[in-house]
């Protein structure tokens, strides 16, 4: 995995992959460069992981997690390249969401537009208790089109997603955990420590067993309950044969805490 990107700062600890939006001067805004660069990172994670098991994905300084499009590149865009660059961000969402390791947003400020988008992609939201959510497309005559209209309603329900994007009204951190959006909320100092300790925890596990789960949870959503049980098992039996399922039983009886290798 490369680290060189131009709109993200890549880093990782351990099993721990973190991921800063970077482009403060414009509150970390999604143009074109940014999507190509979140692709990439997120489409290579499903071809490889490099032993990493969990990441977390938060905004550049105090003020925004990400604004949402870059409305100043986009100022005068044909229709031609204002779909080509659609599809980008169409293909980053997809691979934040089919990214087989768990991903924590620490939403550090603004999440607005496809910004908030990228946070509901996310496995779970922790928030800083200033940040700021909305989607407002259609205070711009488009709408939600990177998972907003899809992730939102599964995440606080129908008909409170429909109050929130169609008016494009914003709201709280603390209404979005109250909602459903957010995990957790805490003071922007603690932000990081919350969101890379959970991650901590998370890491410390089967790793193969993690992603087994998330898999079972995430696509048994979709799923009728008869079906999603189906799959369930599926994703069950193929731990059953590997070395960490060993290791953990073997560490709980010898009192010790396991070594997972993720084979």
């Amino acid at each position: 995995m490369r680290a060189d990107f131009e709109t993200i700062v890549v880093s990782r600890t351990d099993h721990i992959l973190k991921v800063t939006l970077n482009r403060p001067k414009v509150s970390n805004a999604l143009n074109t460069r940014m999507g190509l660069d979140l692709m990439e990172l997120f489409e290579q994670l499903a071809l490889d992981l490099e032993d990493l098991r969990v990441a977390v994905i938060t905004g550049h300084g105090d003020k925004a997690f990400c604004a949402g499009g870059d409305l100043k590149e986009r100022n005068g865009m044909t229709d031609e390249a204002w779909r080509a660059q659609h599809l980008i961000f169409e293909r980053m969402v997809r691979a934040i969401m089919a990214c087989p390791i768990p991903i924590v947003a620490a939403v550090n400020g603004a999440a607005y537009g496809g910004g908030c988008e990228i946070a509901a992609a996310s496995d779970f939201v922790y928030a800083a208790s200033g940040a700021r959510f909305a989607l407002t497309e259609v205070t711009l005559g488009i709408m939600p089109g990177a998972g907003g209209t899809q992730n939102l309603s599964r995440a606080i329900g129908e008909r409170r997603a429909k109050e929130l994007i169609l008016s494009g009204v914003p709201f709280t951190a603390a209404e979005a955990e109250a909602w459903g959006l957010v995990n957790r909320v805490v003071e922007l100092a603690d932000l990081m420590e919350a969101a890379l300790g959970i991650a901590r925890r998370i890491a410390e596990n089967g790793p193969i067993a993690v992603r087994q789960a998330k898999q079972a949870i995430h696509r048994g959503m979709q799923m009728s309950v008869w079906d999603g049980l189906a799959f369930e098992i599926e994703a069950y039996n193929r731990l059953v044969g590997t070395e960490d399922r060993r290791e953990g039983v073997l560490a709980f009886n010898e009192r010790r805490k396991p070594v997972f290798r993720g084979r």
